[in-house]
């Protein structure tokens, strides 16, 4: 049976989504540079058996308007909260990768009496505790020059451990090419510093978080081991935070391992949405 989708191009709020299935709803915040079309096909027909997932573009990428706003983490969770306002979704679910995680993390402290749970992929805790990736993974992961194709290659080896890495290029390739070529310089540097504001010294919004989860709120924590862009050691320290969350690490997962274990990884969601 065909996956039941809708698209909207932002309306009121600016801010372009997609959503798949029909269920309960979950909120899936992609990452850097990443829209709502980037997301593993697998991965995402696996959530959309049990839940209505609903993927938004972040401000100023894919089809969401650019704004006159700054692009920094709070502004991002900001416009789910007007999202979530403009679709009438009064409880949720969330679950954000990478760069998601940050905003997911912000959007649950912003507005916890509507939030049901949390994922938390291939993300960190912010903060000092953090563990950064590498100056040359950080200098692979900002490069914009080069060709759109170059760029691709880039990333894909920065996203995937080698062998796979190798079957994106040759599957996925043009298409990883095509996204890079539609972004926007300028509004991928705003993210960047936006992420590199999320490590100041300020008390980071996991800190609010381990008390919602002291209070009862369910926290799923998922990481690829080979993970070059956000280190594996982070899914500790979080887990460090939220005593009570379920952790799993898979390895030989990159940082984008949904792409790598969609089914799995789309399994054990749904198994943690239905506790």
């Amino acid at each position: 049976m065909a996956l039941k989708e809708e698209r909207f191009d932002g309306g009121s709020t600016g801010i372009a989504w997609r959503r798949l299935g029909e269920g309960p709803p979950l909120l899936l915040i992609n990452g850097y540079a990443a829209t709502k079309d980037d997301w593993d096909p697998t991965f995402l027909a696996g959530l959309a058996e049990k839940s209505q997932v609903i993927c938004p573009d972040n401000r100023g990428v894919g089809d969401s308007a650019r704004s006159v706003q700054e692009i920094t983490i709070a502004s991002m969770a900001t416009d789910l909260v007007s999202l979530l306002d403009d679709l009438k979704v009064g409880e949720v679910d969330v679950a954000g990768w990478s760069m998601g995680g940050f905003i997911a993390q912000k959007l649950v402290t912003w507005i916890p009496d509507r939030i049901k749970s949390l994922t938390l992929l291939s993300t960190d805790s912010g903060g000092t505790r953090a563990h950064l990736r590498s100056p040359e993974a950080e200098a692979a992961l900002t490069d914009k020059s080069g060709t759109p194709e170059e760029q691709a290659d880039r990333l894909i080896d920065l996203l995937f451990p080698a062998g796979f890495a190798a079957q994106v290029k040759a599957t996925a390739g043009e298409i990883v090419a095509a996204s890079r070529a539609r972004l926007d310089p300028e509004v991928l540097a705003e993210q960047e510093a936006a992420m590199a504001g999320w490590y100041g010294p300020s008390v980071p919004p996991i800190d609010q978080v381990s008390e919602l989860a002291q209070k009862g709120l369910p926290v799923l924590i998922a990481h690829g081991l080979d993970d070059q862009v956000i280190p594996a050691r982070n899914s500790r320290v979080l887990s460090g935070a939220l005593e009570d969350a379920w952790l799993a690490r898979f390895p030989g997962g990159g940082h984008a391992f949904m792409a790598q274990e969609p089914d799995r990884l789309s399994g054990l969601m749904s198994l943690f949405l239905a506790r």
